[in-house]
């Protein structure tokens, strides 16, 4: 990523400048809104499905350009200067009942006017952040009583950074009296020891089920072997009691119970998806802890897999694993999304797709999670400091996605002049190379691509109607290794081990990455055949380096699309602050606006009535992680 503060540097880089050109489009005549699809946005990824795919057809490749602001909301976040560092807002709105309800980083939920983007009610839940690595919420559920009405007969259930699940009454905003503890379930009762509360909690949406409420944790990578595990907890809607838990336990070790769950076990952080007809429930998980480091290796049974449950039960129906041995925190970072297949031979089959970190999609069955497209496992190294590593690795054979390599060379490294690519690679031939899966050394070793992807939370999206999925990517060449235990601060002290994790830099002397671009890039392929349709870098220098060294290079990206039946993909999620729409039939760039802050979030499209117009909102603030510009604006954009 390139750095603001070497802008005198990469003037140095002035002859390589090839400059990016933007124009503004001035608005057609006045639109008719009446007639077409209507379609709104009820649940975190659009359906249950996750496929994140809108209906609406009213905004079209020919008149995108002439989208504008029709209302900006924000949350509050930043009114509080200096307490802002570490904040990110990933959040993605639901529409239901014509409102919009979201979650701020702080655990704010709040209901908005989907038509004027004024606020209804606002309830600030307080969370505890300490020992967060990140402040985020990704977003709320709405669930409807069937056996009631009036007060709490709506509710709003939205997770806290520090572990609490919170249901309100969708109308006012205040706490269900009758849910757990006056509106609240804390979800740290059974986990035992927790040092900092905010170590462990909830970042992604809950999901709804039924009458049940179910939920996964984000727990805190590298810090400790002996963390609280990763259960999975189906709440009563009503009531907040237990319906059922999975504890990501093998199943030859004890499962734990509600007072007593057990610890370290993988977590769910990622949003869940549900196939409803089937009773199935798929839980993407992470790794066993301490990540970088095998502890319990027995307990690698479920880590790094998606795991389908029985809705009703919550007993394992089937698991598949994507990493085997993960010490490389390649956990399954994104909500599966679930599609029917359709075969070159005009079969149909139920089937799932799972991002991940490496920057491999798997398409598995998913009544049986048997691979639809053959993987092979294939060797890798087992060096370094660990034992017990896996010799082999799944690869999926197809769908085709060129993130990763299979081993970085000399060709793969970069530079804007020739200083810079020598500096980078002198660096280089000090790394241990090994390729994909290098393990961890007492000196500085491949790291690629590392643990933010490839693909992370953004993860897929599916037009049925064109069988194209559609995903954003990273591929950012960096480098790390174990070192002897120097007291327990920073990001990855590994308490309980030998080691810490340290982590040796890559970025060249103007700040860029030293692997070749593009940095970003936004993939179209066709899922009959598993091929790419189309590929393109997403993201320019722009905001990351100064005028007029904006390059369209593709840059490290954090969130994730939406597909529409128009045939229009909608993404923000790159460092330079812009907010596209792209064909999602051939990948061209058919608009962009300049946001106010970075939309490292998913967007979200509704349309409420026939004779309405068609918003798509973005949640913009940035990410503290990428060190770019913070904000609190939830923008939604329409036709004139």
């Amino acid at each position: 990523m390139l750095k603001s503060g070497n802008r005198g540097r990469w003037l140095a880089a002035l002859a390589l400048v090839a400059g990016l050109a933007g124009c503004d489009q001035k608005p057609a005549g006045k639109t008719d809104f009446s007639g077409g699809v209507v379609d709104g946005w009820p649940v975190w990824g659009h359906s249950h499905l996750g496929q994140r795919y809108s209906a609406n057809t009213q905004i079209t490749a020919e008149n995108v350009k002439d989208l504008k602001v029709a209302w900006t909301y924000r949350t509050g976040d930043l009114s509080e200067p200096g307490k802002h560092a570490d904040l990110a807002f990933e959040a993605t709105p639901i529409l239901a009942d014509n409102t919009l309800y979201l979650c701020s980083p702080r655990s704010r939920i709040i209901a908005l006017d989907p038509t004027t983007g004024k606020q209804k009610w606002m309830f600030d839940a307080h969370p505890d952040t300490r020992g967060a690595t990140v402040i985020t919420c990704r977003g709320v559920s709405y669930w409807k009583d069937s056996k009631a009405t009036g007060t709490c007969s709506q509710r709003i259930f939205g997770g806290t950074i520090d572990g609490k699940m919170w249901a309100l009454d969708a109308q006012t905003g205040k706490p269900c009296e009758d849910f757990g503890d006056h509106g609240k379930v804390d979800l740290h009762e059974g986990l035992g020891t927790i040092e900092k509360p905010a170590l462990w909690g909830i970042s992604s949406a809950p999901t709804v089920v039924g009458d049940m409420v179910i939920t996964g944790s984000k727990i805190i990578d590298f810090h400790n072997t002996d963390m609280p595990g990763g259960v999975v907890r189906a709440l009563d809607a009503r009531s907040g009691k237990i319906v059922w838990a999975f504890t990501a336990a093998p199943p030859d070790q004890p499962q734990g119970d509600a007072q007593h769950y057990p610890r370290s076990a993988p977590n769910v952080w990622a949003p869940m998806s549900v196939d409803v007809d089937r009773k199935l429930i798929f839980l993407p998980t992470g790794t066993p802890q301490v990540d970088s480091y095998i502890g319990k290796s027995d307990w690698d049974y479920y880590g790094s897999s998606v795991v389908a449950l029985n809705t009703d039960t919550g007993q394992p129906v089937w698991h598949y694993q994507f990493v085997h041995r993960d010490i490389w925190d390649y956990d399954s970072p994104s909500q599966p999304l679930l599609f029917d297949y359709k075969s070159p031979d005009g079969k149909t089959i139920p089937a799932l797709a799972q991002a991940t970190k490496m920057g491999y999609i798997f398409v598995l069955n998913r009544e049986t999670g048997v691979p639809i497209f053959p993987v092979k496992e294939t060797p890798v190294s087992t060096g370094g400091i660990q034992k017990g590593l896996s010799p082999t690795q799944p690869i999926p054979v197809l769908p085709e996605h060129e993130v990763q390599l299979t081993k970085v060379t000399d060709k793969d490294i970069f530079g804007f002049a020739l200083v810079d690519r020598w500096d980078c690679l002198k660096r280089f031939h000090k790394l241990v190379n090994e390729g994909i899966f290098t393990p961890y050394y007492d000196k500085p070793s491949v790291d690629y691509p590392n643990s933010l992807g490839g693909m992370d939370w953004g993860g897929l999206t599916f037009d049925p109607g064109r069988n194209m999925l559609v995903v954003n990517s990273s591929s950012i060449l960096a480098a790390h290794h174990l070192a002897p235990h120097q007291g327990t601060d920073g990001y990855s002290p590994l308490i309980g081990t030998p080691y810490r994790q340290v982590y040796d830099n890559m970025m060249s002397m103007f700040g860029a990455p030293c692997n070749a671009p593009p940095w970003g890039r936004l993939t179209g392929i066709n899922i009959t055949t598993g091929k790419k349709v189309w590929e393109v870098p997403l993201g320019t220098t722009r905001d990351e380096a100064p005028w007029p060294l904006w390059f369209p290079l593709g840059v490290p990206n954090q969130g994730g699309a939406i597909t529409t039946a128009s045939g229009l993909t909608f993404i923000a999620a790159t460092t330079d602050r812009y907010f596209r729409a792209f064909s999602t039939e051939t990948g061209k760039e058919l608009w962009r606006v300049s946001l106010p802050a970075a939309g490292q979030s998913m967007p979200m499209t509704y349309r409420l009535d026939s004779g309405g117009r068609q918003y798509v909102v973005l949640s913009a603030g940035g990410h503290s992680a990428l060190q770019n510009r913070q904000g609190d604006y939830v923008i939604a954009y329409a036709l004139p």
